[in-house]
């Protein structure tokens, strides 16, 4: 629709002069149709879930004179305002949510104006269905009150829901959620609840129903997508009862039991009925249809039944009632009715407990004795008990057993039925012990097994043990570990060992004894068990400071066991550190240490460890010792004989020294003695044979003793080589002269070896002592081969005399063996011994050891003949 604008009169003159001046048209819009999506709007449909903010429509329109157009949006007031535009472009876009449920169209005024003229028009946009609304049910709660006797298919309520969406997102079907385990059924169109064919609904079984329902709606676009709501309800169905269930009777079977005492009216039991029907219950009538024999009666209203006879007029045992309970209504007629049968038994009065007897009448105490551990399965003969209940029937039956300690005995039978001879077995012989108990007490029970008294009795059983020697005597501990100071005198405790024996009488006496290599110094008090040392020993940690052996508990039956001793000897510092001699010798050459010992024969640390000191010497500043080693050296300085001349006078060299060795035991114990030290300077050149020169020197027996030792060696060797050409001779098959001719050869020139001795005789310089003397022929061998080196002779020492030489053989070469001549010096030597010149005699001992083994030598050269 188009609006033309009203103009004033003056306006209107200056139009029509314009308008005079040049024609003016006004725009207008394009109407591009129903589905475009530019021009005037109209026709425009828009779903109510399109997104705030999107474009929805493009405004379009022109002017005849082709002036710009500018384009606009308003609204009527009061409405609320859902677009927005672009004046230029036209563009209109979505600025408010739309909700078709709420409002499905939308007036809008648009227009269009060139500047001069606006052309406005109203337009209607439709607002289109989205589906964004769910089902909703209506007139909630559903409670439902149906009677139980209902028919199947019946329809029994009308659901409802309704869904503001139009189409398929406001069609609704409806349907039951676990429909396998419901009883109920809906109609997916209408809502219609109903039962399901075939299912009664039954108060007396379930009284409510909870039916879960669920609507739904057809489905539909939702922004872009497609969307389908549903919601559910819950449907209470409450099943009203109606009279259709007979009485039932509660707490069957029905026992009853009429006994010797009761009397005549007096109730016997009460039987009960409860309409099936409990939501609207009937009252209940009772009677008994038959079975009484006019002997019983029961109340019609309470069940109680009731004997009407004394029990001696009853003529049966058991009496078998038949009940029956009817329904009355309100009206008071009779509907329906059940019956139940009642059992009652006429039984003699359980008024007579178990007894038990013995031989002379009733006995609640039975008394045996016995020895300990008799063998399982025994029975105690010696028990003579019998155990009788008067009663008849169930009320004569009744369980035996024994009460105390378990597991020892059993009792047989266990089940009696009105009497019985009771049999006690041994079980356990190994619980059957004297040690442990004196006597063994048990009561021995019977109680009745089927009666509601379950009376019972009970007897005394007393058993008394005897004791037999069935224990061995145990020590306290498998091993015993003493000690004992070494300084103990004879007689001394060592160590109590205890055994025990649980037997009685003698046969728990136990008697200790030892035995075994190391009990000779050894005692033991046969009954106490003190361990101690012979009268007569000597304990001597450094001879043994273990000893062991086994020790021995016996009881008068000569059961026995063992157990072990150690016992360790402590050492005791009882030995003072000894010197070989109390005056001692010793060369030391310059820059070499000599060394004295002390031997401490304690058994153990620090007892027998000995520090060294130097006690006394002078002057006092020559000498260092080691407290550990015993090494005594020069001090530092001390680098040639020229300085000790300087410190003094004495030429002689020869210093006595006080050491004194003191062991670290508690107490402390020392020893001094007196070492003279011979001082000299090394002049001999290095070599094998120097170097035991000066090891041998302080030692002239060990010299001997080498000597001797390689001469014994020479001398077997040639024995083997001896013997080994005499037998090979003597097998052979060759046959010989008589006499074997021998061309003699050249004798060569029998090989000398000269060697001087060391002589003993003090030279006037001290470096002269140790002097060797050697020919240049004597350090030849048999190999010609020179191993020996020898220092060069001195010009002053003098010669001994040559030892005695044997001629050699004219047909052979004799033998020439090398020696070694030196100064032996015994290990401790008397000085005055020393300027006697003593090497005579060891020399005089040592040619003539040479003589014998060159003779030897010679004889074993000879060729045989």
């Amino acid at each position: 629709m188009k609006h033309v604008s009203c103009f004033t009169p003056s306006l209107f003159l200056s139009l029509v002069h314009v308008c005079l001046v040049q024609a003016n048209y006004a725009p207008y819009f394009f109407d591009n149709g129903a589905r475009s999506t530019n021009g005037n709007m109209a026709l425009l449909s828009l779903s109510e879930d399109t997104p705030v903010g999107t474009h929805v429509y493009t405004l379009n329109g022109t002017d005849p004179e082709g002036d710009p157009v500018t384009y606009g949006l308003a609204y009527e007031a009061g409405s609320r305002r859902y677009f927005s535009v672009d004046k230029n472009l036209g563009n209109v876009t979505l600025i408010e949510e739309l909700d078709r449920e709420k409002e499905d169209e939308i007036e809008v005024i648009v227009s269009i104006s060139d500047g001069l003229s606006t052309v406005s028009e109203k337009v209607r946009i439709l607002v289109m269905d989205a589906n964004d609304e769910s089902p909703e049910f209506i007139n909630t709660p559903y409670i439902v009150q149906v009677p139980e006797n209902t028919p199947s298919g019946s329809s029994i309520f009308k659901i409802e829901a309704v869904d503001k969406d139009t189409g398929s997102g406001g069609s609704i079907t409806y349907f039951l959620q676990n429909i396998h385990a419901n009883k109920f059924t809906i109609d997916r169109h209408s809502g219609v609840l109903r039962i399901k064919t075939g299912v009664t609904l039954d108060y007396e079984k379930s009284r409510t129903h909870f039916v879960v329902v669920v609507a739904k709606d057809g489905g539909g676009k939702l922004r872009g997508d497609n969307k389908v709501f549903s919601a559910t309800t819950t449907v209470t169905v409450n099943v009203v009862d109606v009279q259709d269930t007979p009485p039932m009777f509660i707490g069957t079977p029905y026992y009853g039991y009429v006994y010797e005492d009761t009397l005549a009216g007096s109730e016997v039991l009460t039987v009960v009925a409860l309409d099936g029907d409990r939501g609207n219950p009937n009252s209940i009538h009772y009677c008994i249809v038959n079975g009484d024999e006019g002997s019983f009666e029961i109340s019609n209203t309470t069940g109680a039944i009731s004997v009407i006879k004394s029990p001696n007029q009853l003529k049966k045992e058991v009496y078998e009632l038949k009940v029956q309970a009817s329904e009355v209504s309100q009206e008071g007629d009779i509907s329906v009715y059940a019956f139940a049968m009642v059992t009652i038994r006429v039984v003699d009065l359980n008024n007579h407990p178990p007894t038990f007897y013995g031989e002379n009448g009733p006995q609640n105490r039975f008394e045996l004795t016995m020895y300990e551990h008799p063998p399982e399965g025994e029975i105690l003969r010696g028990l003579k008990i019998t155990v009788n209940d008067s009663d008849q029937g169930a009320n004569a039956k009744f369980n035996l057993r024994l009460v105390g300690p378990g597991g020892i005995f059993r009792v047989v039978p266990q089940t009696v039925l009105n009497e019985a001879q009771v049999t006690i077995i041994v079980e356990n012989s190994a619980a059957i012990d004297y040690e442990k108990f004196k006597v063994l007490t048990f009561k021995l029970l019977a109680i009745e097994v089927n009666t509601p008294e379950k009376f019972s009795s009970t007897a005394d059983v007393a058993i008394r043990l005897l004791d037999t020697n069935d224990n061995v005597p145990k020590f306290s501990s498998d091993y015993y570990i003493a000690r004992i100071p070494e300084n103990s005198p004879g007689g001394s405790n060592v160590v109590a060992v205890t055994a025990t024996d649980p037997d009685s009488g003698l046969w728990g006496e136990v008697k200790y004894s030892i035995y075994g290599t190391g009990a000779d110094l050894f005692l033991i008090h046969p009954s106490t068990g003190i361990i101690y040392t012979q009268p007569w020993a000597v304990l001597d940690a450094e001879v043994n400071s273990k000893y062991n052996f086994y020790v021995k508990a016996e009881d008068t039956d000569g059961k026995y066991s063992l157990a072990e001793v150690f016992i360790t000897v402590l050492d005791v510092n009882d030995h003072s550190p000894e010197f070989n001699e109390n005056i001692q010798e010793k060369t030391m050459i310059i820059g070499s240490p000599v060394k004295i010992e002390a031997i401490d024969q304690d058994a153990e640390e620090p007892n027998n460890i000995v520090d060294y000191s130097i006690m006394q010497a002078d002057p006092a500043n020559v000498f260092d010792i080691d407290q550990s080693t015993g090494e005594i050296k020069l001090k530092s300085y001390i680098r040639s004989l020229d300085i000790i001349h300087n410190i003094t006078k004495n030429k002689d060299c020869i210093w006595s020294l006080v050491v004194q060795a003191k062991d670290r035991g508690s107490p402390s114990f020392s020893t001094t003695a007196v070492l003279k030290i011979d001082i000299t300077e090394e002049t001999l050149h290095k070599g094998p044979m120097a170097a035991f020169l000066m090891q041998t020197k302080d030692n002239p027996m060990k010299a001997l003793g080498v000597l001797a030792g390689v001469m014994g060696i020479m001398v077997l060797i040639t024995i083997m080589i001896s013997t080994a050409m005499f037998w090979r001779n003597k097998r052979s098959n060759k046959i010989m002269p008589v006499r074997r001719i021998i061309k003699k050869r050249q004798t060569p020139q029998p090989r000398t070896i000269r060697m001087e001795w060391l002589k003993f005789k003090r030279p006037s310089n001290a470096g002269e002592k140790f002097v060797v003397e050697d020919d240049a022929k004597s350090l030849q061998n048999e190999n010609s081969n020179n191993n020996i080196q020898v220092a060069p002779v001195p010009p002053t020492a003098p010669l001994p005399p040559p030892p005695p030489t044997m001629a050699p053989r004219g047909d052979a070469p004799g033998w020439r063996v090398p020696t070694v001549s030196g100064s032996l010096t015994p290990k401790f030597i008397n000085k005055q011994l020393k300027k006697r010149g003593h090497g005579s005699a060891h020399n005089a001992l040592v040619s003539e050891l040479k003589m014998k083994f060159e003779k030897r030598n010679a004889a074993i050269g000879e060729p045989h003949i």
